[in-house]
């Protein structure tokens, strides 16, 4: 089971296109890396190289 982290400010922001984008902030409270490729990895994760 995965565990629930409290959105807080500084966690994300919005595109302009109106999406959410988490922060290298969020995804360091989150503790691990999902793959997906997200702009603010910290955990150097490339979708293009797997």
């Amino acid at each position: 089971m995965k565990k629930i982290i409290p959105i807080e400010e500084g966690d994300y922001y919005l595109t302009p296109e109106g999406y959410r984008c988490f922060t290298e902030q969020y995804h360091l409270k989150r503790g691990y890396c999902c793959e997906s490729g997200c702009r603010h990895c910290p955990y150097g994760y490339d979708r293009n190289k797997g």
